[in-house]
């Protein structure tokens, strides 16, 4: 008996002796669980298409190009065709995830066994060391739960080789790039390149497809903005070299791309623009889809904004409220920019900062309601105007009381008794309703709007787009100088009626929203309404526009 124990040590080492016999266990243990998961109940393979894939809303500029804000929950997420996935991308996904990808039928025993012998050494179980093909990694994470036992492992594998019969390897591959995991909230492809890159996912070159095929398999681990760069660029060196290896790239491809420096987006970067605009749209597609649809429903939303015009008025508001708090101790600003023709809104700034809780920032000032003080006094001329009376009608600029129980020559504003004054103090005499509204003088104002009515005031302030004032009953002659609260928004949708020569558009906000399958579901379409008379609404804006 001596020499057979001689002859089995000349033959097997010890480590030899624990693996073959690790693998036999592993395969009995593998084998009990695939005939446990053939006699358990399988997900249906029907359901792989029909599966809901949750994907992040996109929130535009008006080129489609500028992503202003990616609404998610806790997957962000932008499905796309594999023909719109580089095929540096595609290569090094399969170099380095599964490179017989295109020849097996969706299972290695090999590499499973290799797998289970990596785990044993590491005391890890089935669950430490990989083996997965693509296929049965697309079957894990969209039919199966993440349960690591041998019935789950069996079940995927009878999954993967059904999977492989019914769809194709672009089909297969095409899921697992959309669904692939690359750090944080981020999955899919197409969403990382953007967040790391700017890019689509058609656009990326060679390296940056390295770095993105080297993030699923731990992805916060290799994560670009950790404390182990240095490892995800081994890792970025090895997915090339396997390309290289596989013969997907050629040498002087390999090289350039391992000594190519690439950049990563800073997190600020990749945050949100235009952040009061981009919430004022998030309302709106709440209101008008649900929350659910927004967070989850794969929008595509392309707005009106124009995003160098944004820029310019964020900093224009940002400088010009600072000079504001140091003369004025004025804390905030807003601004709006709107095109008179067609109702669009090219930018809008909410607060100096968003971010600023000093000023309340995340407040956008441009729908909250406040007074206008003067910026009211046109809509008062104007409906002078509709009522007959001309550029050239005068009225006397001399300190009145208004209220009619006061006595004429209490020429002081107390209790209920309103006698208003001047900026400047100053009291003119008689003024053509032209020089009153061009200097922006009160007491003519104030008697513009006797004149003209309070009441059909109103009306023509609604009629030419504010939103407000809905109760004419509760406003009087202080209305002219502000009395009454408005929207930003709304009056500079009212202006651009008088600019447009009294042809209103409503202020709108988007141009085209798809879904996750590119139906449109809305798109813009002009509301031009005549609402004055072209010479009534020019007449105001020509007269401020005087020197």
């Amino acid at each position: 008996m001596g020499w057979y124990r001689k002859l089995f040590r000349r033959l097997f080492s010890w480590f030899e002796v624990v693996a073959i016999v690790g693998i036999a266990i592993a395969l009995f243990v593998f084998g009990v669980g695939v005939i446990w998961a053939t006699l358990s109940p399988l997900p249906a393979i029907e359901n792989f298409e029909s599966r809901r894939v949750a994907e992040s809303t996109k929130i535009y500029d008006r080129t489609g190009n500028i992503i202003l804000y990616d609404v998610h929950g806790s997957m962000r997420r932008t499905e796309v065709p594999i023909e719109n996935i580089s095929r540096y991308i595609r290569n090094a996904t399969v170099a380095i995830e599964d490179d017989t990808f295109y020849q097996h039928n969706g299972f290695r025993p090999l590499s499973f066994i290799r797998a289970v012998l990596v785990n044993l050494h590491l005391r890890g179980g089935i669950a430490g060391q990989g083996g997965s093909t693509i296929t049965q990694q697309v079957v894990k994470n969209a039919l199966l739960t993440k349960d690591k036992t041998i019935v789950r492992k069996a079940k995927e594998i009878i999954l993967a080789l059904r999977l492989e019969r019914i769809y194709t390897k672009d089909e297969i591959l095409q899921t697992y790039l959309n669904e692939a995991p690359y750090g944080g909230t981020l999955y899919g492809a197409e969403e990382a390149s953007r967040y790391f890159f700017g890019v689509s996912a058609a656009d990326v070159t060679l390296a940056q497809s390295a770095y993105l095929a080297a993030l699923p398999q731990a992805p916060t681990r290799y994560s670009p903005y950790g404390t182990r760069r240095s490892e995800l660029d081994d890792r970025k060196n090895l997915v090339l070299r396997r390309m290289y290896e596989l013969g997907y790239i050629r040498e002087e491809e390999y090289r350039a791309a391992r000594d190519e420096t690439v950049v990563f987006q800073s997190r600020e970067e990749t945050g949100i623009k235009a952040a009061h605009f981009v919430f004022y749209v998030r309302e709106y597609l709440e209101d008008t889809y649900g929350p659910d649809v927004v967070t989850n429903g794969g929008l595509q939303v392309i707005t009106t904004l124009d995003y160098d015009l944004q820029k310019k008025a964020e900093e224009i508001v940002r400088e010009r409220a600072l000079e504001n708090k140091t003369k004025f101790n004025a804390e905030n600003a807003g601004l709006v920019a709107i095109d008179p023709k067609t109702g669009q809104i090219l930018a809008m700034v909410g607060s100096r900062g968003f971010f600023d809780p000093d000023i309340d920032g995340m407040v956008n000032v441009t729908v909250m309601p406040r007074q206008p003080g003067s910026a009211f006094k046109p809509f008062v001329y104007a409906t002078a105007f509709e009522k007959g009376y001309t550029p050239e009608t005068v009225v006397f600029d001399l300190k009145t009381q208004f209220t009619a129980h006061c006595a004429p020559n209490d020429l002081e504003t107390h209790d209920d008794c309103y006698a208003p004054g001047n900026y400047d103090n100053v009291f003119r005499g008689p003024m053509t309703l032209r020089d009153a509204l061009a200097q922006s003088v009160n007491v003519p104002a104030v008697k513009t709007l006797y004149l003209a009515g309070v009441e059909a005031s109103i009306g023509l302030a609604r009629r030419v787009g504010i939103t407000t004032l809905a109760d004419a009953g509760r406003y009087g002659l202080t209305l002219v100088l502000g009395g009454g609260e408005v929207y930003l928004l709304d009056m500079t949708a009212a202006y651009a009626t008088f600019a447009n020569d009294g042809i209103k558009n409503p202020p709108v906000a988007i141009l085209r929203i798809t879904d996750d399958v590119k139906k449109t579901l809305e798109e813009y379409k002009a509301k031009s309404e005549r609402v004055t008379d072209a010479q009534v609404a020019r007449s105001p804006f020509m007269i401020m526009l005087s020197p």
